[in-house]
């Protein structure tokens, strides 16, 4: 309320006290204490809404012109508010006094220390003392915050600063209550087993705020009960992994989680979550939305990393793993991941690819036959490595006489038989099984044996004849053991 003072002739003729008083009302509104002499009756004689919630609560401008008509007292420009004050406070004094049956006056919530005339905005300390006797404001709980407030939604005047001063209750302020303990707090269960949306909630929150966070905001029953209100997002909030997530084998131990629990997962993922790391998502990642829209939030972003078993060792002892549990490799690889190491041309003895280190070539002989690794896996020996042996000038013939590649060993032809039973795939690089009948035949050639000290011609008989016919045709020796 403002006041205007009735000509400059008036204020002269007033006591400067009047003036002080004339000059603090323009700031301060009215003032009860200064006009208590002029109204020794209750409050509803000017707030006749107080008692009637069919009348309003504030004065009709008649009344004070009563006396500032310009001649009693200065006039007065008073407009009465028509719309509710900026506050979120869920009050109606008629029905207040109603329900407390007159037994709680104006002057309990108005008036400190009963002071004549003077009064204050209740504070909500006042309504706690009578409503929760010997607590605090936000010891209350979190279950009561709508009985005296109303939903943010529904109050249009409260500006963003407004709703940024709003105090932060007891239970926000318990560490992991943003990404854990929230969730419990929003649904609370019922009798018969089923659940219901906290309404407190409302009183701070509107949905914008949970989008920021839960990509499944539209199927969660708790943020649809929100209204919707871009003022809610004045409230701080961090995006954190949950506690599980830190634990060092979270990744290797999360499905048997997704699948025990997939709505959890589906509060922050989205399909592209798994397959960052999948080649295609687990039956139960089909729950998860496939991807973010623009009615959700973006979400969880996943980085992929090498799972803890695959040190730097296990590029070269793989190969096991894979072979006895191939479903595994298959969750995060699929067959052109093997490729990029696993064929010729990325393996080429040159060390063009990214499996053979540079400078392969030169060593290669004795990484073969000491089987640092295994040639075969990527190359067939007849086609890659016969054929650059050809090129090179250094191919084995039908025998092992002559110029050819084990010209770098002296008598390699005494010894050779020992270094194939040692690493007979080296051999098969370059010699085929009739470039070894030439000389160990037994239907002819020159009939040498192939077999050495200890040789168990019985044994491997009764395990695979066929080898035998290789040398002796159908015509195998009998031994007698």
């Amino acid at each position: 309320m403002t006041l205007r003072i009735a000509g400059i002739a008036t204020v002269l003729l007033m006591a400067g006290a009047w003036a002080v008083v004339a000059q603090r009302d323009q700031t301060d509104e009215f003032r009860h204490e200064t006009h208590a002499p002029l109204f020794p009756g209750s409050c509803t004689t000017c707030h006749a809404g107080l008692a009637d919630a069919s009348q309003s609560i504030w004065p009709a401008p008649t009344t004070c012109a009563a006396c500032h008509d310009g001649e009693v007292a200065p006039t007065v420009e008073w407009n009465p508010r028509t719309e509710p004050p900026a506050s979120n406070v869920r009050f109606v004094h008629a029905e207040h006094l109603t329900a407390t049956k007159d037994s709680v006056g104006c002057v309990d919530c108005h008036v400190e220390g009963n002071p004549k005339g003077e009064v204050h905005v209740s504070r909500a300390v006042q309504c706690v003392s009578c409503h929760e006797p010997g607590r605090g404001h936000l010891e209350v709980g979190d279950l009561e915050c709508s009985t005296c407030h109303y939903p943010l939604a529904e109050v249009k005047r409260l500006t963003p600063s407004d709703v940024a001063r709003f105090p932060i209750p007891l239970s926000h302020q318990v560490p992991g209550f943003g990404m854990v303990g929230h969730g419990d707090l929003a649904m609370l269960p019922r009798p018969d087993g089923g659940t219901i949306v906290n309404p407190s909630c409302a009183t701070c929150h509107a949905q914008n705020f949970c989008m920021n966070c839960h990509v499944n905001a539209p199927e969660v029953p708790a943020i649809q009960a929100l209204g919707k209100d871009e003022r809610s997002l004045v409230h701080g909030f961090t995006f954190n992994s949950p506690p599980s997530h830190a634990v060092a084998s979270f990744a290797t131990t999360h499905r048997r989680e997704a699948e025990r629990e997939p709505a959890k997962c589906a509060t922050c993922h989205t399909q592209p979550s798994c397959t960052a790391c999948h080649v295609a998502p687990y039956p139960k990642a089909v729950q998860l939305m496939p991807m973010p829209s623009a009615d959700r939030a973006i979400g969880a972003t996943v980085e992929r990393l090498l799972p803890i078993s695959h040190t730097t060792a296990f590029r070269e002892g793989h190969a096991s793993e894979a072979s006895a549990s191939p479903r595994a490799c298959s969750t995060c690889h699929v067959r052109e991941d093997c490729l990029a190491c696993h064929r010729p041309e990325n393996a080429s003895p040159t060390g063009g690819g990214n499996y053979h280190p540079t400078s392969f070539l030169s060593r290669h002989p004795a990484a073969a036959y000491a089987r640092q690794v295994t040639c075969s896996d990527c190359h067939n020996a007849q086609q890659f490595c016969a054929s650059c042996h050809q090129q090179a000038g250094i191919a084995g013939g039908n025998t092992l006489g002559g110029a050819n590649y084990h010209d770098g060993k002296a008598a390699f032809f005494v010894g050779h038989g020992q270094a194939a039973r040692q690493s007979l795939e080296s051999c098969v690089s370059c010699h085929a099984e009739r470039d070894c009948t030439t000389c160990h035949s037994a239907m002819g050639g020159r009939r040498f044996s192939p077999h050495g000290p200890g040789f168990d011609g019985a044994r491997l008989q009764r395990r695979n004849p066929e080898m035998c016919i290789a040398c002796h045709g159908r015509a195998i020796p009998t031994v007698n053991r």
